[in-house]
């Protein structure tokens, strides 16, 4: 089961762009990081710049519009997640307890939807997803195949 654990920064909706975690943060999550590669759950994983850097697009009567950030109204927003492939929501929640988080950090978990989640309807309408899907996991085992050598050479 592909679970995203997104993480949530108390005061990142008004961080100003130049925003960077210090380097102790960035040192107790690159160890935790690093466990979830060696034990093979990691399938993504990435930070964003905040808010300040980036645009809203949103489509009042069907026409594109487009807001630059920072977005006042955001209460919490986003600040990174990873996506991981686990065998339960019980053990993503074990993840993303053992994450180095303070105070200032909230981490949500939602769960993938699958192919075989949707109705014969949706499935219908959606055409092209199996090949889409098809091509994005086969880049993902590849993906994991690179990580598991990677982790398997550095234990050496």
């Amino acid at each position: 089961m592909r679970f995203m654990m997104i993480v949530i920064p108390k005061g990142y909706d008004t961080a100003p762009a130049d925003a960077m975690p210090d380097a102790e943060t960035v040192g107790a999550m690159d160890k935790y990081n690093n466990a979830l590669l060696e034990a093979g759950v990691v399938l993504a994983m990435e930070g964003l710049h905040p808010p300040a850097t980036g645009v809203r697009v949103t489509f009042p009567g069907g026409k594109a519009q487009v807001k630059d950030g920072p977005f006042p109204e955001a209460k919490e927003v986003v600040g990174g997640f990873w996506m991981i492939d686990v065998k339960s929501k019980a053990e993503a929640i074990q993840w993303a307890k053992k994450c180095p988080g303070g105070d200032d950090m909230t981490i949500e978990i939602r769960q993938i939807q699958e192919w075989e989640d949707f109705t014969p309807e949706v499935q219908k309408a959606a055409k092209h997803e199996p090949k889409i899907r098809k091509a994005l996991e086969k880049k993902r085992k590849a993906a994991k195949k690179k990580a598991k050598k990677a982790a398997k050479k550095r234990k050496k």
